[in-house]
């Protein structure tokens, strides 16, 4: 736990007077005030995050974070447990519908198998191997993983930034892949929000109504079984969570104490959210919500922690998808606010004043 705590200490609260600067050099460019929208929030937030009066987004990094769940034992999926790996490969090959869109962003995608149930074999220098488990254990009879396992997967997280520092990173986007994911970020997220379990529960990759009453069921009872305490988030990924949440946790919580802004994905990246927040509140300081999914989950989540969704397309795919669509309006916010003129700097007549 020392790294963690050491991360912990290092996420302080953004300076929010320099809001205030910023818009009044928003106010001068060469357009009505407030006529860019929600687009000078987001680049108020980013001066804030990182210090810079001219963030420039160059490297943009996606994690997309690779994980097994034992509870699909219990059938709550539309897919079997082997597509993660398959998909591991679709990544490897550029053939997803991340690698599609990150091409399109000029974005960086790096792979990593934290809980993949199988040896992947094929070597790629896209592909990090951090392997905690062979999956996770099927939580409906007991704790999901080791409390070793738990701090070690938010461990694991936040070396996975550290590692990238030293070429500088301008913003982190969060992906996960995981037959089963949804069926654990609803458990967290019913524990955290005090929401009931079929609330915040969806149909995830397409099931039934059928199978839908199950999964609620199948979660309701793990819960009832581990008994996790709500206040603690190691005790929450401990006893219903997964490598890969525990995993993007880290690297969120990485990010907020590097100042690096952090795009979340949808329902199974807010939930790592949600435990990085446990962690420390500051944390929400750092945090853009990229889209709302179509999980009931997700809106539930971003509610929780105050996050209003750049995007919804009415999204549910995972990988990082929805959150780098959303990377792209954050640089162009970036890029109008370092890039038009001034009513001053263009010879352009500022508003008249009221005689009223």
């Amino acid at each position: 736990m020392n790294k963690i705590r050491e991360i912990i200490k290092k996420i302080v609260p953004i300076d929010k007077t320099s809001f205030l600067r910023t818009q009044e050099y928003l106010d001068n460019l060469t357009k009505p005030i407030g006529s860019l929208g929600k687009l000078e929030d987001l680049v108020k937030k980013i001066v804030a995050i990182t210090g810079k009066k001219k963030p420039v987004i160059k490297r943009k990094l996606v994690f997309v974070l690779a994980g097994d769940h034992g509870v699909t034992e219990e059938g709550i999926s539309a897919y079997p447990s082997n597509v993660t790996a398959q998909m591991v490969h679709n990544f490897i090959h550029g053939g997803a519908g991340i690698n599609v869109l990150s091409r399109y962003i000029g974005a960086e995608v790096i792979i990593v198998d934290i809980g993949v149930a199988e040896e992947l074999k094929q070597k790629s220098d896209k592909l990090k191997i951090k392997k905690i488990g062979y999956g996770t254990n099927n939580f409906v009879n007991g704790p999901a993983m080791t409390l070793t396992q738990a701090i070690k997967s938010v461990e694991t997280g936040i070396k996975l930034v550290e590692n990238e520092l030293r070429s500088g990173i301008d913003i982190i986007i969060t992906g996960d892949m995981g037959i089963g994911n949804t069926t654990v970020s609803s458990a967290i997220t019913s524990v955290i929000t005090n929401k009931t379990v079929e609330e915040v529960t969806g149909k995830g990759t397409g099931i039934t109504d059928t199978k839908l009453k199950h999964k609620i069921k199948v979660i309701e009872k793990a819960i009832s079984v581990n008994n996790p305490n709500k206040s603690d988030p190691i005790d929450i990924l401990h006893k219903i969570g997964g490598f890969e949440i525990g995993g993007l946790t880290g690297i969120i919580l990485a990010s907020a104490a590097y100042r690096i802004p952090i795009v979340l994905d949808g329902f199974i990246s807010t939930t790592a959210g949600l435990l990085a927040f446990l962690f420390n509140h500051y944390i929400k300081d750092y945090l853009f919500a990229g889209h709302c999914s179509q999980e009931p989950g997700h809106k539930i989540q971003l509610e929780y922690l105050g996050l209003d969704p750049i995007l919804n397309l009415e999204m549910r795919l995972g990988e990082g998808t929805g959150a780098v669509l959303a990377t792209c309006i954050i640089e162009a916010s970036c890029r109008l606010y370092n890039e038009m003129a001034t009513f001053d700097s263009a010879g352009v007549s500022k508003k008249l004043k009221d005689r009223h």
